[in-house]
């Protein structure tokens, strides 16, 4: 965001991280450690073409000026006054060398110590108040100042224009036509952004399904594999690939002996971020059909900014169903929240802020999430201030992180080339980029793997056999789409379906990543663009030592996947459908799995990223290690190679085996 006589002053890149690294970029170090603005210097940026900028923003047709005085809620995000502290702080809680190990904050503790001072939130409330803003709130943590105001308001503030628009499938939605700038006033008294402005719905469950069917012309839809029966019901555990329940996972990666010693998630709570609200029942229905007994009374909804609106199938309820269930059903005495917001800029920062603050929850899971590279420029996405809204996520995530709260995000289902799944190729270049969330190096990123299975295609027939457990890419089906459709069909039905994972190029590589063995630099020359010879949108920052992605994976691959309940998905079968897949069931898994933790352990986990660095270079992949080494396979670019590698992260878990560490 432009600010009106002043700097931005942000202090995201002043980071202990970059260590020495800095010396590969191409600004002084000094600027870099002291001047989160050169978060801007990290890209070489071009304007779009004429021909393009319609394709990339993606706004559709404008309809005209939103009505001056129709209300609109917005957020204003502040900055930590010393993020650096805060950081350290948030990573001293969660080690065991610390004299601060374990001194885990309360919200009122995080706001007297870190947070924005009470002169900077009064002169913010002030402003507003004097400006004609109503119903003006600051949130527990001090981090957001909530208030709602008119749209000609807005715009006079901000000195932008707000419009409708209406997208190519009917959609009507606003956002400014406009950069908006933020009033000096607002800028002195360390406001980061301004939310609230947009209701884009760009953020995307990151699930995927395979299912039994073709279309009228009769290539699959997506492949069909034999045994993928939607009218079934599976017990646990199945032992059938796409239809494993968490009782299949439980015994691939040895979370079984937790149980056994009555270690079932009692006395923790997990926390669901989610951009669609759910049918509660689905959940019950999951459970107790596969044999768990469940307190009916465990999942509690939080509507954040009024909610998602009605449960749906094409507002993603099935994705926060299987979070509930995944996550509940492997921690099966675990107390389950679920926060709800609209799918928005707004809904996304304040569902965050929302669990965060309350402090309610242990663990907190998300499954949504759009390309990093949609943040950084407004070209792509709209006239925000998409790049200030991840450090503003990033504050809260350091929050949760002095409090003691793990957070997991799925770290999307298109391998390496995470911008692809919405500008594919060969419309558009291949990208290698990262997803938002779980690239902030706050949040634990959750990629995915394909485990041993043979498959049975048809037309013609075909076996397709994975031997060993690999990163999940769909290219080991790439041999069978050529056969049956020739090779242009791999960029239509296969390309880039996988687990997500790379090399972020906003956030610098975090010290546990340090020397690690497979870690990797972004990569040169990626660019996104039009594949027609225009001017690239985005030209991305080469050899940047970025943060790398996922830290850890779990089975995730739709033709190995699982059974959900979700009656607005498949009320035909009473809810019950086969062949889910998507690391969005991966970053539940691991808030299911992280809750065992914390109950044998006794204490909440915090930020559990560096303990599993750590343990990696004390234990390494021998039989008392947490980790199960991957040595094939990939995610369309980078590969399984034995230790980490951004295909799969440090590898699959051993629970048992970590609980034994985490103590």
């Amino acid at each position: 965001m432009r600010i009106r006589n002043g700097p931005l002053g942000i202090n995201l890149l002043r980071d202990p991280f970059m260590l020495n690294q800095a010396t590969n970029l191409s600004f002084p170090r000094a600027r870099l450690l002291t001047c989160a603005a050169a978060v801007i210097g990290l890209f070489a940026v071009t304007a779009p073409s004429a021909s393009a900028s319609g394709i990339a923003n993606r706004h559709g047709v404008d309809q005209g000026a939103l009505s001056a005085g129709t209300l609109r809620p917005v957020s204003f995000a502040m900055k930590l006054p010393n993020l650096l502290a805060a950081e350290a702080y948030a990573r001293d809680v969660a080690d065991p060398t610390s004299a601060n190990y374990h001194k885990f904050l309360s919200v009122d503790e995080f706001r007297t110590r870190f947070g924005p001072s009470a002169d900077s939130i009064q002169q913010v409330t002030r402003y507003l108040q004097a400006a004609g803003f109503r119903n003006v709130t600051v949130d527990a943590s001090g981090l957001l100042v909530h208030g709602t105001a008119t749209v000609g308001q807005l715009n006079s503030m901000l000195s932008t224009e707000i419009h409708s628009f209406v997208d190519a499938e009917g959609n009507t939605f606003h956002a400014p036509t406009r950069r908006p700038t933020l009033p000096a006033a607002l800028a002195s008294a360390n406001v980061l952004m301004v939310s609230g402005l947009s209701s884009v719905s760009h953020l995307k469950p990151h699930l995927k399904h395979v299912s039994v069917g073709s279309t009228t012309d009769g290539i699959p839809l997506v492949l069909p594999a034999v045994g993928h029966t939607p009218n079934s019901v599976p017990s646990t555990a199945t032992n059938t690939p796409g239809s494993y329940t968490v009782g299949d996972l439980a015994v691939r990666y040895n979370v079984a002996p937790l149980y056994n010693r009555g270690i079932t998630g009692k006395g923790t709570t997990i926390g669901i971020a989610t951009l669609a609200d759910f049918v509660p029942a689905d959940a019950f229905t999951y459970w107790n059909t596969i044999g768990l007994s469940v307190d009916p009374s465990r999942i509690t909804q939080v509507h954040v900014d009024g909610g998602a609106g009605a449960p749906s199938g094409a507002s993603g309820s099935g994705e926060t169903s299987l979070d509930v269930e995944q996550s509940g059903g492997l921690a099966p005495d675990a107390k389950i929240i679920v926060y709800d917001a609209p799918n928005t800029d707004a809904g996304f920062m304040d569902v965050f802020s929302a669990a965060v603050s309350a402090n309610k929850v242990d663990v907190l899971s998300v499954s949504w999430g759009s390309p990093e590279t949609f943040y950084l420029n407004s070209a792509i996405d709209g006239n925000v201030d998409n790049t200030s809204e991840l450090v503003a996520m990033h504050n809260v995530f350091v929050q949760a992180a002095m409090q003691g709260i793990s957070v997991f995000a799925a770290s999307g289902d298109s391998g390496a080339y995470d911008s692809n799944r919405d500008l594919p190729y060969p419309q558009f270049t291949k990208a290698l980029t990262v997803d938002a969330p779980a690239s902030d190096p706050f949040v634990t990123a959750a990629g995915g793997t394909t485990v041993p299975v043979t498959l049975q295609f048809h037309h013609p027939v075909t076996t397709v056999t994975v031997p060993q457990e690999r990163p999940w890419a769909w290219d080991y089906l790439s041999g069978y789409i050529t056969a049956k459709y020739g090779p242009d069909a791999v960029y239509t039905y296969l390309f880039s379906t996988g687990g997500g994972g790379g090399v972020s190029v906003l956030w610098p590589m975090p010290l546990w990543q340090f020397g690690l063995p497979g870690a990797q630099l972004s990569a040169t020359g990626q660019a996104i663009a039009q594949n027609d010879g225009s001017a690239p949108f985005l030209t991305l920052r080469s050899n940047f030592p970025g943060r790398n992605l996922p830290d850890v994976s779990l089975n995730a691959d739709p033709e190995t996947g699982y059974s959900v309940v979700s009656s607005t998905d498949s009320p035909s079968t009473g809810g019950w459908i086969t062949g889910y897949g998507g690391t969005s069931f991966v970053a539940p898994q691991l808030a299911g799995i992280t809750a065992l933790l914390t109950q044998s352990a006794g204490h909440r986990m915090g930020l559990i990223t560096p303990r599993l660095y750590t343990l990696l270079a004390f234990t390494g992949y021998g039989p008392t290690s947490p980790f199960n080494a991957l040595s094939t396979g990939d995610n369309w670019y980078y590969n399984a190679n034995g230790h980490y590698s951004p295909a799969a992260g440090l590898g699959t878990l051993n629970v048992d085996n970590l609980a034994r560490w985490m103590r």
